[in-house]
């Protein structure tokens, strides 16, 4: 019974803020502008202080490279087999390697392992993050403006990459780790100031991000019958590559239960909700937005699973 009660209390919160995010909508409580705020305000502000504050406190060894190198090689691998995969299965939209590789860790992989180990344990998950949000911001949009009809856009993600909050929260979060400036400072009691206003900042990220993500999910949009195909497609791919991912982080590493815990909610995840921003017209925007609002509801779905089973 207490197993059962953990379990609701993890799960029903996201699912209720999910639900209050698509009442939003149906009610005309909030606007797209006003949802689109809500997001600029997590992914510009509240996620950077998740995010600089996890790779601040995060200890730095040879596993703080390997973890993330093989994470970016798997992401690379994910996309050539999505490619292979729109071949084999005649997929039409050439979007389906993007929506075969990449995870939202930002807008729903922290707030989900938060709720399943805690604040203090985030550290694990920006460490398997790290190679695939470097993969994200550099190949996976490089090869997205590759593909885009509008060549116009090349320049634009390139300064995208280089100035985005998460992108620079993540190098001061490193740099102030990887030196040893953060634990240095704890006895000055600089650190424990900086953590409570990290973290103080970082609190309304959860709601923020949930909340967005509910108002988006529009059921009655969906594609159901072309969507199942490229969902069906990806998981058939991040499945293994989660097995070979927890295989070789364990053989390298030990089994450690936090850092397992990391990456198999990766694995879950949908793929970089900025996908839809790159589809050239109405139709292929439909097609990707389908495809996301789908693997958010597995993600969910499995994030209850992974609650269920104490992972």
């Amino acid at each position: 019974m207490d197993r059962v009660i953990q379990v609701i209390q993890t799960v029903l919160p996201v699912i209720a803020v999910l639900g209050i995010g698509m009442l939003c909508r149906s009610r005309g409580k909030l606007t797209r502008e006003g949802v689109n705020t809500l997001k600029s305000v997590a992914v510009d502000i509240t996620l950077p202080a998740v995010l600089v504050h996890a790779f601040a406190s995060a200890s730095y060894n040879l596993r703080s490279v390997v973890i993330p190198l093989v994470m970016f090689a798997i992401c690379a691998a994910c996309w050539a087999l999505g490619k292979l995969a729109r071949k084999v299965l005649r997929l039409p939209s050439r979007f389906v390697p993007y929506l075969s590789t990449g995870f939202e860790a930002g807008m729903l992989g922290y707030t989900l392992y938060a709720m399943l180990y805690g604040s203090n344990q985030t550290a694990n998950f920006a460490l398997v993050d790290l190679g695939q949000v470097l993969f994200v911001f550099t190949l996976y949009k490089v090869l997205l403006s590759m593909d885009s009809p509008d060549k116009s856009r090349r320049g634009s993600i390139v300064r995208e990459m280089l100035t985005s909050p998460i992108i620079i929260a993540i190098a001061v979060g490193v740099a102030l780790g990887a030196t040893g400036i953060y634990r240095a400072l704890i006895p000055s009691g600089v650190t424990g100031i900086f953590d409570a206003c990290a973290k103080y900042i970082a609190g309304p990220t959860s709601v923020l991000i949930l909340l967005s993500i509910g108002y988006d999910l529009v059921l009655k949009d969906i594609r159901w019958a072309e969507t199942g195909k490229v969902i069906a497609a990806r998981l058939a791919i991040t499945i293994p590559m989660m097995g070979v991912m927890i295989g070789i982080t364990s053989a390298l590493f030990g089994f450690e239960r936090p850092l397992m815990g990391a990456i198999t909610l990766m694995f879950i995840l949908p793929p970089p909700f900025v996908l839809p921003v790159f589809a050239d017209d109405p139709d292929q925007r439909t097609y990707v937005s389908s495809a996301l609002s789908v693997s958010t509801l597995v993600a969910i779905l499995g994030f209850a699973i992974l609650a269920a089973i104490g992972l």
